[in-house]
């Protein structure tokens, strides 16, 4: 096996080590490995943001938790993706007619 051969497959065997990534507004954050983990942080994250109303926990947490829940649920996937297309359609349209 040739060096570059054997190079090929560690970056192969690391990027499937790595940890889920979520990019919100340019910046990356990583996600536990553990499915069980990241459905219980999005979880978390809704049930404290529909208690917003409260000091500490604020509205912003239920989307963030829809997010984390995106990468392991279909259905939050979808909502996901049809929110993004509409905004991008939604700025294409507000560039256009300035």
């Amino acid at each position: 096996m040739s060096p570059d051969h054997r190079a090929e497959m560690s970056a192969e065997i690391d990027d499937q080590r790595r940890s889920p990534r979520i990019t919100v507004f340019g910046r990356d954050f990583a996600m536990p490995r553990s499915r069980a983990a990241r459905v219980a942080i999005g979880v978390a994250l809704i049930i404290g943001g529909i208690l917003g109303f409260l000091p500490i926990l604020g509205f912003w947490m239920i989307p963030v938790g829809l997010l984390v829940l995106s990468y392991e649920f279909a259905f939050v996937r979808r909502w996901r993706r049809r929110a993004v297309v509409w905004w991008a359609h939604r700025r294409a349209r507000g560039r256009s007619s300035r």
